[in-house]
């Protein structure tokens, strides 16, 4: 069996044809020879996309959380498109099917895999808020439209019709989500700056009960010594008259035992 190999430059002229010249790609497109080349090509287009979502992760945030962000573009972004890759492809088919295509998964697979030229083109543009992700559903509904006519020869109006409906439904639930997505983003950055504010508020009465307690101890054990102070002085005081009055009492007795001598 022979070794596949990767030849980086043959993946760079293929993403080129199919980027510029999409019809003459797709009818020129093998429709046969396994499935290694087509996933190797939309693996390669993956790890670009991750090189240009971890820049702009770097960019965008804090360079550690920027760089951590990047890594896990790199290594994700490829995978997940390798796997849905099949899935989009089996999607494709069955549409392909319902609307006449002769053609088998594996030709739907190809044309999936080489659409994904567009994948590092989608994440520049996701970069720009609801349009970029519109514009890229867009640009991926036509590839897919041509792929259809070309390959498939589905009659155009037929794919135009059909994908430009899917198309559109696509759109807006991209935008629909963002919108959501930032919503949810804006509530969660209310909430934190509010929890920091309840966190500093609380801070600030738990240091002023404890400011209180220590005062109000302060003041107590003031209290305690005045009045230990005083209870000392008072037993003082006491001892001092129990003295005289035995000294007295002694005398008293003194002069008794003389009167009787």
């Amino acid at each position: 069996m022979e070794k596949e190999t990767i030849n980086f430059n043959e993946i760079k002229e293929t993403a080129i044809k199919v980027l510029t010249s999409p019809q003459t790609f797709f009818r020129e497109m093998p429709k046969t020879g396994g499935y290694v080349q087509p996933l190797i090509f939309m693996i390669v287009m993956g790890v670009i996309g991750g090189l240009i979502q971890s820049i702009f992760n770097i960019i965008g945030l804090r360079v550690a959380t920027g760089l951590a962000m990047g890594v896990a573009s790199i290594i994700l972004v490829p995978i997940v498109i390798a796997i849905f890759g099949f899935v989009g492809a089996a999607i494709l088919y069955l549409i392909w099917k319902l609307m006449g295509s002769q053609e088998e998964y594996e030709t739907a697979y190809r044309c999936a895999a080489y659409i994904s030229a567009l994948t590092p083109i989608t994440c520049v543009l996701g970069i720009v808020p609801y349009i970029g992700g519109a514009v890229g559903v867009a640009l991926a509904m036509y590839f897919t439209i041509v792929a259809s006519i070309e390959v498939h020869r589905i009659p155009s109006q037929k794919a135009w019709l059909v994908f430009g409906i899917i198309g559109a439904i696509l759109i807006l639930l991209t935008i629909t989500g963002e919108i959501s997505s930032r919503r949810m983003v804006r509530e969660a950055g209310k909430f934190q700056k509010q929890m920091e504010k309840t966190t500093k508020e609380m801070k600030k009465q738990m240091e002023g009960a404890t400011q209180e307690l220590q005062k109000g101890a302060e003041e107590a054990s003031k209290e305690m010594e005045k009045a230990t102070e005083g209870g000392t002085q008072e037993m003082k005081n006491a001892a001092e008259e129990a003295a005289k009055a035995l000294e007295e009492l002694q005398k008293q007795m003194q002069k008794s035992k003389e009167k009787s001598n």
